[in-house]
C-alpha cells in the first residue's frame, strides 16, 4: 500500500523536463475530478497534479507561502471560494474566454475568482404522505411552520450547504430573523440534526421524516442507480422541489494561487473547466448545474423543474458565513 505521504509526494514530482503541467489543490473526491483532469491533459498534452485536501486548504496554501506549489485551487461553496480571496491566496486573471462563459453573477469582477457549476439546494418531500399540491408550494421558509413539527430531516446545520442557504436566507430576512426561523425549525425536526444528504432520502422513505433539505445532485445521483439499488429506492421515494424563483443556489468554484509556478497553464485549465465539452461532464457525471449558458442539465435533473435562483449577491452571502454559523450554535441547532 502507498503510504497518504508518498502518495502527495508522488503527485507533486516535477514533470520531465520540458513537459507542461498544473498543479491542483482541490477539497472535491478525487473520482469526481478524475474524468475531467484525463480529458483535458489528452486534449492538451498538460499533465494535471491533483492532491486531495480534505478540510483547510486554505490554510495549507497559507503556510505554504511563496514556496507553495498551488496553481490552482477548486472548492465547494462559496465562502470557501471567498475565503481563498480574502486570505491573499489569489491572484486576478484576465480571460475573454472565462468571462464569455461564466455570467456575471458567478464571477469576480477583478478575475479572482470563478464559479464552475452551481449546486441547488432543493426540498425533498415523501411522495406517499405530502400531496403534490403542497409539496409543490414549499418554500424553505414554511418548513419553520408548527405544521412541520415533527417532520424535518437535515444534515448539521454547520455543514457548508447549510451555512449557505442560512446566510442567503439572512440576506433576505436579516439575522433577527434567522435567530427565530433556526429555532423553529429545530423545533421541526424528526431527529437530530446529523448524517448526510442522502440520508435524508433514505429516512423519508423509511417513514422517519417527511421534509428534508439536500442538494439536487445527490437526488440525480441516486436516481441514477450509481449507489445501487438501494440508494435507488431512497431517491424514488422523494419528490425534488425548487422553490420558483427562490431557490438558493451554491457553487464550486477555482482560483488562480497567488504563487501559481505554472499560471500559463493554471488559466489554461480553468477555461477548459467552462468549455462545453467539461460542462457537459459535470452535468452528466456529477448531476450539478453547468454555468456556461446553454450547456444542458442531466435528463435526470431536469425532470426536477426549471431552476429559477434567488437574486442574492454571492459575495454578501459569503459575509454573512459566519454569522450563520454563531447563530446555528447560539440556538443549539446540531444538539
Amino acid at each position: 500500500m502507498i503510504r497518504p505521504l508518498l502518495l502527495a509526494l508522488s503527485l507533486l514530482a516535477p514533470a520531465a523536463a520540458g513537459a507542461a503541467e498544473v498543479n491542483v489543490y482541490t477539497t472535491r473526491e478525487p473520482g469526481l475530478m478524475r474524468p475531467l483532469t484525463e480529458r483535458f491533459t489528452r486534449e492538451t498534452g498538460i499533465a494535471v497534479n491533483s492532491v486531495f485536501v480534505q478540510g483547510g486548504l486554505a490554510e495549507r496554501i497559507a503556510a505554504e507561502g511563496a514556496r507553495s506549489r498551488a496553481d490552482v485551487a477548486m472548492v465547494v461553496d462559496v465562502g470557501n471560494l471567498m475565503e481563498l480571496v480574502d486570505r491573499d491566496l489569489a491572484q486576478p486573471v484576465q480571460s475573454a474566454a472565462l468571462e464569455a462563459a461564466i455570467p456575471a453573477g458567478l464571477r469576480d469582477p477583478q478575475g479572482r475568482w470563478f464559479a464552475l457549476s452551481t449546486r441547488a439546494r432543493a426540498i425533498y418531500v415523501s411522495r406517499e404522505r405530502v400531496p403534490e399540491a403542497e409539496a409543490a408550494a414549499l418554500t424553505y421558509e414554511a418548513l419553520a411552520e408548527p405544521r412541520w413539527r415533527g417532520r424535518v430531516c437535515i444534515r448539521s446545520g454547520q455543514h457548508p450547504y447549510n451555512t449557505a442557504l442560512f446566510s442567503i436566507l439572512m440576506v433576505d430576512h436579516g439575522e433577527a430573523w434567522l435567530r427565530t426561523y433556526l429555532t423553529n425549525l429545530r423545533g421541526n425536526l424528526a431527529r437530530r440534526a446529523t448524517g448526510g444528504d442522502r440520508e435524508v432520502a433514505r429516512d423519508i422513505l423509511a417513514g422517519i421524516c417527511d421534509v428534508g433539505l439536500a442538494n439536487t445532485y445527490y437526488a440525480g445521483l441516486m436516481l441514477s442507480g450509481a449507489g445501487g439499488d438501494e440508494q435507488r429506492r431512497w431517491g424514488e421515494a422523494v419528490r425534488v422541489i425548487l422553490p420558483p424563483g427562490h431557490t438558493a443556489v451554491n457553487i464550486s468554484g477555482a482560483v488562480v494561487a497567488k504563487n501559481a509556478p505554472n499560471r500559463a497553464e493554471a488559466v489554461r485549465f480553468l477555461e477548459w473547466l467552462v468549455g462545453e465539452e467539461a460542462q457537459t461532464l459535470y452535468a452528466n457525471g456529477n448531476f450539478e448545474n453547468p454555468v456556461r449558458p446553454g450547456t444542458p442539465t442531466n435528463p435526470i435533473v431536469q425532470g426536477f423543474g426549471e431552476l429559477r435562483p434567488r437574486n442574492v449577491s454571492l459575495p454578501e452571502v459569503a459575509a454573512r458565513r459566519a454569522a450563520a454559523s454563531r447563530i446555528v450554535d447560539e440556538v443549539g441547532f446540531d444538539r
